[in-house]
């Protein structure tokens, strides 16, 4: 929403200056986006007078001008501007200033050996247009040493503010003069509107034609204008326009543009001439369309509402005039229409064309219903005073219901809902400038909403209201009570490890995406879902058919996608709902990646070290980093044979605590997997579910336990082990763990060897144990004692021998 200060100082009566008016503004809740002051970025420029403009000496296409700047001495420019002559008057500027048009700040230069000592400048080199053509060529009368912006009334300060979608009374500057009044910025103007007497009834019929369906005309009112001389309007209403970004097209369309701006009351203008028999307002029918002033033909349906005559639709209801009614320079008839439209059935309407307009903007927003009639009064007196005329009586086919709503509030609810103490006075001063009526004196009072303000419904927005006008600055800041026990945490578990799963693989180099929850039903059943409770009564697509069982799919088609674009590298991730049918348990939270090419957990693309396409030990580590963020217990994590389908089976594992417990899957996916959705390898994965990880248990405090270093060195053995080459690794690693879990703190496998000096169907596993003694220095009897029990425990339950 953009205005001048000028258009505003109509409304208000302030001598605030420009930065307090902004600061307020944002301060109740109208954010200001955006200050521009032409004036102050144009001051350096003035009126001048070309003395003389003769040929320079040393190029053909450049003048040297003797330029008369008010001051009486004249100065030297060098210009290069075809309409250059002697007895112009013009823009110039001198050495030093800022020239916005050209971003550069302007010098003493010599231009083919004359020094220039200014420039005279184009409406483009101050940004003011396109035209470059040639320098500014301004009227004979022009007072010489003048500002050009104050002279010009360039020097009107434009302010934008950020409106949100409950405020359609500031839609309008009047509304916003209103609420800055309120804040003791001003007094408010309110002057009233007068109705203009009619001379003739309207000569054509109105009607609502909705039928058995629902109405989407609220409220409906029309007038005829007789003998009316449109053309250019005036200069003020061209420059207001103009400044705030609207093109002025002639008088009458110009003042609806206004009003809309000035009272947030869009109106349209009809060339009556034009208009063939009768009007009607009901829903397009099927087939019709619209030519719109625009341009553009819009096909119509049944859900939008148009304003026809006999002809057909001529304008698409509070969105858009059509083109073949459209007031023009040779109209002389006008009608004037002031509706009141269903906000939802604008905004649908607009959402399904792709149009967007001030009326839409205004009507989807909710236009004050008791403006209906004063908004066409207004514009009556309007095209008058600028178009002359005679007008007609006013024709209403529906008169809008105006609410009529009074909220019971007791004042301590500015205190329980605000925290604001404020005195009944202040209250009652608030509410009264803001346009609601006060009844009452006690603790309790009844307020009356203005028709203006539909988003006022209950007391916390009474409340609102005289917490933004007296300033959120004025709400003391008070500490939470502690409470005599710790607070209890916002985020619940699953929250938590959502939070912590997506931080995890992002830090682990991976992208984050969203992908549709909705698969096609092939690959639905490749994924082990496809169940007919899951596929969508109504999909959006053929492809999006069927509720994902797995979050996979969707990132490979996004890895694939990013490959056919030149980014083949990809390493994605996405955290979210997977479907294993229609119960509320069956719906799980899943982390899942996929890493193709060359996106290696160690960094992604080539590297001079030596780099190799990304493998199941990649998936198996991020599935593992997600585990372990997420508050799985990693001592009891199992690696195993077992994944599902989609997985290569040489390549891929089982991530379990015990065999009841699967917490996900990784590995290289399947050639089939890659042919069925249309991808190309190499591609690993894994998927992990976040609610199989046990609950962690609970915990007395929430303090972190004390940490318990011990002293003592350290003890590192290495043991190598012949076993069957079926045998895990993981078994191994087990076993020795489990010959004494207080002294032992780690086990890894180092290495893993089949050939040469092992036997056929043999393979050697070494492992690495770390002995931490808690009391005393071990000595070598009692590590070479535990060293044997760690042989005899693996050997007992993997069947491996210390090999030689």
């Amino acid at each position: 929403m953009k205005f001048t200060l000028s258009w505003l100082k109509e409304h208000l009566d302030s001598d605030a200056s420009l930065a307090a008016i902004a600061d307020k503004l944002t301060m109740i809740g109208l954010e200001v986006e955006s200050v521009s002051d032409k004036g102050k970025a144009l001051a350096p420029f003035t009126i001048a007078r070309v003395i003389s403009a003769e040929k320079h000496p040393n190029a053909d296409k450049l003048s040297v001008c003797m330029v008369d700047t008010g001051d009486g001495k004249p100065i030297q420019v060098v210009c290069g501007a075809p309409n250059a002559r002697s007895g112009m008057t013009g823009v110039f500027v001198g050495p030093g200033a800022f020239i916005p048009g050209k971003n550069m700040t302007l010098g003493v230069g010599k231009i083919r050996g004359v020094e220039s000592h200014g420039m005279l400048v184009s409406e483009f080199e101050l940004q003011l247009s396109d035209d470059h053509a040639g320098i500014i060529d301004l009227p004979a009368d022009a007072p010489v040493g003048a500002s050009y912006a104050q002279w010009a009334k360039l020097d009107d300060p434009v302010i934008e503010i950020k409106l949100t979608p409950n405020r359609p009374d500031c839609t309008g500057v009047h509304g916003i003069a209103r609420d800055l009044a309120a804040a003791d910025m001003g007094t408010f103007k309110d002057k009233g509107i007068k109705p203009v007497t009619g001379t003739f009834p309207l000569p054509l019929k109105l009607a609502l034609d909705f039928g058995a369906t629902p109405s989407l005309c609220r409220g409906f009112a029309l007038r005829m204008l007789r003998g009316v001389k449109n053309g250019p309007s005036p200069d003020w209403l061209q420059r207001r326009l103009t400044a705030i970004g609207l093109r002025p097209i002639n008088a009458l369309v110009d003042i609806t543009n206004l009003i809309t701006y000035d009272r947030g009351r869009p109106l349209h203008v009809f060339d009556a001439a034009k208009v063939k028999g009768n009007l009607s307002v009901r829903r397009a029918r099927a087939g019709e369309q619209l030519l719109a002033l625009d341009g553009k033909t819009y096909a119509l349906d049944e859900t939008m509402c148009v304003i026809a005559d006999e002809a057909g639709p001529e304008s698409l209801a509070g969105i858009m005039g059509g083109e073949a009614t459209g007031a023009s320079e040779a109209t002389t008839d006008v009608l004037i229409e002031s509706a009141l439209w269903e906000p939802l059935n604008i905004a649908q309407t607009g959402r399904k064309l792709g149009i967007n307009s001030d009326a839409r903007y205004r009507f989807e927003r909710g236009v004050d219903p008791a403006s209906t009639l004063p908004g066409l009064e207004l514009a009556t007196q309007m095209v008058l005073d600028l178009c002359g005329g005679t007008p007609s009586e006013i024709a209403v086919a529906a008169k809008p219901e105006i609410p009529d709503q009074i909220i019971d509030f007791p004042l301590s609810e500015l205190t329980r809902i605000g925290g604001l103490d404020a005195q009944f006075a202040e209250v009652r001063r608030v509410l009264g400038h803001l346009g609601f009526f006060v009844a009452g004196q006690g603790k309790e009072i009844k307020v009356a909403v203005p028709s203006w303000r539909p988003d006022v419904q209950g007391k916390a927005d009474i409340v609102e209201e005289i917490v933004r006008i007296l300033g959120v600055d004025r709400v003391p800041a008070v500490p939470f009570e502690a409470g005599a026990h710790a607070r209890k945490p916002v985020l619940t578990t699953g929250q938590v490890r959502t939070r912590k799963a997506k931080r995890a693989l992002a830090a682990r180099g991976m992208v984050e995406a969203v992908t549709w929850s909705f698969i096609s039903r092939p690959q639905a059943q490749l994924f082990g879902g496809g169940a007919p409770e899951l596929a969508l009564a109504n999909p959006i697509a053929a492809d999006l058919s069927d509720m994902r069982p797995s979050l996979i799919p969707g990132l490979v088609a996004a890895a694939q996608r990013n490959a056919d674009r030149g980014f083949p590298n990809a390493a994605l991730f996405e955290v979210g709902q997977i479907f294993k049918g229609d119960r509320p348990e069956d719906q799980l939270t899943a982390a899942s990646g996929v890493r193709r090419a060359l996106a290696k957990a160690s960094g992604i693309g080539r590297h001079w070290s030596g780099t190799g396409a990304a493998d199941v030990f990649d998936a198996k580590s991020d599935a593992l980093a997600v585990l372990a963020a997420a508050g799985a217990p990693a001592q009891a994590l199992q690696v195993a044979p077992g994944a599902p389908a989609w997985f290569h089976p040489g390549r891929s594992g089982a991530i379990q605590i015990g065999p009841q417990n699967i917490l996900g899957y990784f590995g290289e996916l399947h050639p089939r997997t890659l042919e069925a959705l249309d991808a190309a390898g190499p591609l690993v994965a894994f998927e992990v579910i976040l609610e199989k990880i046990p609950e962690p248990k609970a915990k007395a405090t929430r303090t972190k336990p004390v940490l318990e270093l011990s002293p003592l060195q350290p003890v590192e053995r290495d043991f190598a082990f012949v076993v069957d080459s079926t045998v895990k690794a993981a078994d191994i690693v087990r076993a020795a763990q489990s010959a004494d879990r207080k002294l032992i703190t780690t086990v890894s496998v180092f290495d893993v060897y089949e050939g040469k000096g092992v036997e056929p169907g043999k393979k050697s596993i070494a492992i690495a144990v770390t002995l931490q003694p808690r009391e005393k220095t071990m000595t070598d009897a009692e590590i070479e004692a535990l060293a044997g029990k760690i042989v005899a425990e693996v050997g007992k339950r993997t069947g491996g021998v210390l090999r030689a």
